[in-house]
């Protein structure tokens, strides 16, 4: 695809704007309009930034500073991938230790967030043209989400819920799935997107893990195309990132940590700046690199 038939098919067509605004219109009855929220992806990284207070946690801590008040949060994790899509639609979602082999210190971090069922149904109607979506009161929230958003709103005031990603579904088929939420911006929600852009677990160089932004060859060389792509807004290397070459396979060997990167991008709208924040490699096949847009 042509950067430039690209760029148009990203724009708002008169249908997507009508269909935004008749969602608003069907929506304005459960919250008011806002301003537009922001979005968030952020590179959750170990299970251990949870409770330590690194120069990464500081950047999560410092861009919540610079949000608008949320009335709620959709998170999508790289950790609820699902055959199907699901939203968690319970009052009191659980704190999940999807992990193992951690200090007993980080199993006993509770993030007693509310969920909200009200938006987790706003959720399924707005997807519901595109694909069936279950309401979900098993899962709660995983740490790809609990483990920063704490570091956001640490009092546990905001309501949150978690959209799952389809692993039957392909890279473009995400993007423009996360198109269809756009009104949600508009009410007070603030969407994130949660994973980890470089992640490549089997080639983690434990010895050097905390040696400053230290990354292999083709991982320094995966994330200066990818961050190429986010400043310059193309976006069609990445939804296309399987056909981009060997660094590109080495960085993102599996899409789970990748696609909630996709849901943020598809959010974007014309007018919405981008920016990167704590942007660095780390272990060598990792990388922490964030990203706000508007």
């Amino acid at each position: 695809m042509k950067r430039t038939h690209f760029l148009k098919f990203m724009a708002i067509s008169p249908f997507l704007l009508t269909h935004e605004l008749s969602e608003l219109e069907r929506i304005g009855n459960t919250w008011s309009n806002t301003e537009k929220m922001p979005l968030l992806f952020l590179g959750h990284g170990s299970p251990m930034n949870a409770i330590e207070d690194n120069e990464f946690v500081q950047g999560f801590k410092k861009i919540a500073a610079t949000l608008p008040h949320p009335r709620a949060i959709l998170c999508i994790s790289a950790h609820w991938f699902t055959e199907g899509t699901k939203v968690t639609a319970m009052e009191n979602p659980r704190t999940i230790y999807d992990f193992y082999g951690f200090p007993k210190s980080l199993y006993e971090v509770q993030y007693p967030a509310k969920g909200s069922p009200a938006l987790a149904e706003e959720t399924r109607q707005l997807l519901q043209n595109t694909t069936k979506v279950e309401a979900d009161t098993a899962w709660g929230l995983d740490h790809g989400a609990w483990s920063v958003i704490k570091h956001l709103y640490p009092n546990a005031d905001i309501p949150v819920i978690q959209l799952s990603i389809d692993y039957t579904k392909d890279a473009a088929y995400h993007y423009e799935l996360a198109k269809q939420l756009q009104v949600l911006r508009h009410k007070g929600i603030l969407i994130i997107g949660s994973g980890n852009i470089i992640h490549n677990l089997r080639l983690v160089d434990f010895q050097n893990f905390h040696k400053d932004n230290y990354g292999y060859d083709w991982a320094i060389e995966a994330r200066t195309l990818i961050n190429n792509s986010l400043l310059d807004g193309d976006y069609a290397p990445l939804v296309q990132y399987t056909r981009q070459g060997k660094a590109f396979d080495l960085a993102i060997p599996s899409p789970d940590h990748f696609l909630p990167l996709l849901y943020v991008l598809g959010l974007q709208q014309k007018g919405d700046t981008l920016s990167l924040f704590n942007d660095k490699l780390l272990a060598g096949s990792l990388s922490m690199t964030s990203v706000r847009i508007g």
